[in-house]
């Protein structure tokens, strides 16, 4: 009797996995609403012809495009320090979160990968929790006693790239057990992409307040 085909079972997805699914659109959704946005405004105001006005949509929306990079350049060096501080927050927490990620996967199975290597004193292996904790909590420091507020922005900077390295292994700080790499390490997965969502709201909902300000209250500041 000649043995019967192996048949690859497939992975069914559990709650985790449909959790951090839903919260990675989450998270993906907003964090595009607040490019989305402005690139619909810019592209309603700017010199790019609308979609019904030309046959090429496709120059037309790198037009767009461009002058929308040219909008966010011109309003990084401009804006209050709270919303460039906010900004440097989301945008280096999201990249210390996907660059990390990318480097363990890579350091999975072995000891080294270029010039990145697993770090252990002695025994014990440094988790990079333990660097990002001292990164938020360096910044978070000078912020609160700093009288400077033109340091806000620079200091957002490492704090979020500290907030990202320690957020992702949340599940280890929550299990005191290393599950990275199992299903209940998905909660770091979970955490970090509801922290993103959060962060890129607030962004998008400052936009949208200070707008609101201009058209209500007008351009020019009260004297102080």
């Amino acid at each position: 009797m000649l043995p019967r085909p192996l048949v690859r079972r497939r992975r069914r997805w559990g709650t985790p996995e449909r959790l951090t699914v839903a919260i990675g659109v989450v998270a993906g959704g907003t964090t595009t609403a607040v490019f989305g946005v402005e690139l619909a405004r810019v592209w309603r105001r700017g010199s790019a012809p609308l979609p019904q006005q030309t046959d090429d949509l496709i120059d037309a929306a790198g037009e767009a495009v461009a002058e929308t990079a040219l909008v966010a350049v011109t309003g990084y060096q401009d804006v209050s320090p709270q919303e460039n501080a906010l900004f440097n927050l989301l945008a280096s927490f999201v990249a210390s979160f996907g660059a990390v990620r990318a480097i363990t996967y890579l350091l999975r199975d072995r000891d080294a990968w270029g010039p990145f290597r697993n770090v252990t004193v002695g025994r014990r292996h440094i988790h990079h929790f333990v660097p990002g904790i001292a990164m938020a909590f360096v910044a978070g420091a000078v912020a609160v006693t700093t009288h400077d507020e033109r340091l806000t922005p620079k200091l957002a900077i490492p704090m979020g790239a500290g907030m990202g390295l320690t957020l992702d292994e949340s599940a280890l700080l929550l299990d005191l057990e290393d599950v990275y790499w199992t299903r209940e390490g998905l909660v770091s997965v979970q955490i970090t992409l509801a922290t993103a969502a959060m962060l890129a709201a607030l962004a998008l909902g400052l936009r949208l307040l200070r707008r609101g300000e201009e058209i209500v209250l007008g351009d020019d500041e009260p004297p102080k």
